[in-house]
């Protein structure tokens, strides 16, 4: 296994900044086309409070996704978490990481299996948490998650004494 940083940090994932800046321009133009749809020729007052409200949800997702992306997701030995302190899993809960082509995961990612649930949450673009399942993955790059993966597994297997 490799050393930490001096911050303790096994390693890093980040949101890739072409991948980010994708993701949050697509979210805001698709909020700017509902907004300019529904009051350029405003429909019928069902479709125009659909309009505005659903352009609203996706303004509110893209902010959301915007600062999300600016943070960063760290493994240290006790947990997995990101640069603000949020805890997405203790490393003592984790059973197994999932990174196949058939695991259900984010794109780019992985995903840890718990032992217990854990409340959900959700950083769009950067890792979700549901029930037993943590998604680690989106925006982010392929082989800075790879790496965050094979080296979770590498301290499963030495937990375990696999």
């Amino acid at each position: 296994m490799f050393d930490p940083d001096s911050d303790g940090v096994f390693a890093r994932v980040s949101a890739s900044a072409i991948r980010r800046t994708f993701a949050c321009a697509v979210l805001y133009g698709l909020a700017i086309m509902l907004f300019y749809v529904a009051l350029a020729r405003p429909p019928a007052a069902m479709w125009l409070l659909f309009l505005l409200a659903f352009g609203a949800l996706v303004l509110f997702v893209a902010e959301k996704l915007r600062r999300a992306t600016r943070v960063e997701i760290l493994l240290t030995t006790e947990d997995v978490r990101d640069s603000e302190g949020r805890i997405l899993a203790q490393m003592a809960d984790v059973v197994s990481v999932q990174r196949g082509a058939f695991a259900l995961k984010p794109s780019n990612g992985f995903t840890l299996v718990l032992r217990d649930p854990a409340p959900r949450a959700w950083a769009p673009g950067m890792w979700w948490r549901m029930g037993r399942r943590v998604g680690v993955g989106g925006v982010t790059g392929a082989g800075p998650a790879k790496f965050m993966a094979e080296q979770i597994a590498m301290r499963i297997a030495k937990r375990d004494g696999v």
